[in-house]
């Protein structure tokens, strides 16, 4: 199977279940207007998006972002996880997706892992990310591997340093930046009910 955006992928499902764009903006929250870049310019906002539109489809998440699936394991060698760019996501207007070293920038480590329910990812994470605070059911791990994150979950901020780990529920509003201006890379495990 070739590869797909998550917008082409969430076109295949609309069709297939014959659900319009405005049933799907009904049913996951998202305006049409954004379900429409989405699928069009192949623009990727944040993962709340995805997610909640994943769920509105009756899907998992994965469904959205995976090329082909595997029913063993999935390894990812040393040196592979830079390669496998998935996704870029908070970019300001003025910055191009096909900039590189700008938003976030995620990197899966088991997208061809059939039926899995957890997303593991390696994030890059640069100073100039711009990204609201997101909302959705599940729950995310975050283990810092270098510079320093910020965290800001519900009312409360965090900074956590290379060596750090968190999880919560990501259903509290929840948004991470690079912390002191440089950029930040960490693994990040996000898991949503289908």
């Amino acid at each position: 199977m070739g590869k797909h955006t998550p917008g082409e992928r969430i076109v295949e499902l609309r069709q297939t279940y014959s659900v319009t764009r405005e049933t799907l903006a009904e049913r996951s929250g998202i305006p049409m207007e954004l379900i429409a870049k989405i699928e069009d310019q192949g623009h990727i906002p944040d993962l709340a998006p995805l997610i909640k539109i994943a769920r509105a489809l009756g899907v998992r998440l994965g469904t959205l972002l995976d090329d082909h699936e595997e029913l063993g394991p999935v390894i990812t060698k040393s040196g592979e996880a830079a390669t496998s760019e998935r996704f870029v996501t908070g970019l300001s207007d003025e910055v191009s997706a096909a900039h590189s070293k700008h938003g976030l920038s995620f990197k899966a480590l088991a997208a061809d892992k059939n039926g899995r329910h957890m997303e593991p990812f390696f994030v890059d994470i640069e100073p100039d990310a711009v990204q609201e605070k997101s909302t959705h059911e599940g729950e995310e791990f975050i283990y810092v591997m270098s510079g320093k994150l910020s965290l800001e979950y519900g009312t409360d901020s965090y900074v956590l340093e290379a060596g750090d780990s968190v999880y919560y529920d990501s259903i509290v509003s929840h948004r991470v930046l690079a912390a002191e201006g440089k950029p930040t890379k960490i693994l990040a495990v996000i898991y949503t009910p289908v």
